[in-house]
């Protein structure tokens, strides 16, 4: 059983589409990858998103099952849902009215611990299969020395 917990923003100021060019760029790294690709992204809305994953990795420490290895931690999924949206009039020349929208974004980043990996133990079947010398295919070149011998 895998180890996972959310972290989600709400209401913060970027568009979901903005802030989900970033969440692309840490899907599936490690925890510490993914904080350093955030540390050094040329975007305002890397800092957010960092401090959702940080809050991320906090909420899997918090658990029982959790093994204590945050190396092992990886962002198994982050993405932006679009907030709601505040409508502003701005004014425009000849008594017209603009509309401006200021939209706002949900941010949630999921982060789960990869399961161990396990030594496969040889049996006695398989110590059979390893005594007999493999067959080695025959290449290109191997192939032409033969025909012109």
């Amino acid at each position: 059983m895998a180890v996972e917990a959310i972290a989600t923003a709400r209401g913060i100021r970027t568009s979901a589409q903005k802030a989900g060019l970033v969440c692309e760029l840490i899907r599936g790294k490690n925890v510490n990858q993914a904080l350093a690709t955030l540390q050094f992204t040329r975007k305002t809305i890397a800092r957010e998103i960092a401090k959702v994953l940080r809050s991320a990795v906090a909420n899997v420490q918090q658990q029982d099952a959790f093994s204590g290895d945050i190396d092992r931690l990886y962002v198994s999924a982050a993405y932006a849902n679009q907030g709601p949206s505040a409508k502003r009039v701005r004014p425009a020349p000849m008594g017209r009215a603009y509309r401006v929208v200021k939209r706002t974004a949900h941010l949630t980043v999921q982060v789960a611990e990869r399961p161990m990996k396990i030594a496969k133990v040889a049996t006695e079947g398989d110590a059979s299969a390893e005594s007999k010398p493999a067959r080695a295919k025959k290449t290109a070149v191997a192939k032409k020395a033969t025909a012109k011998a």
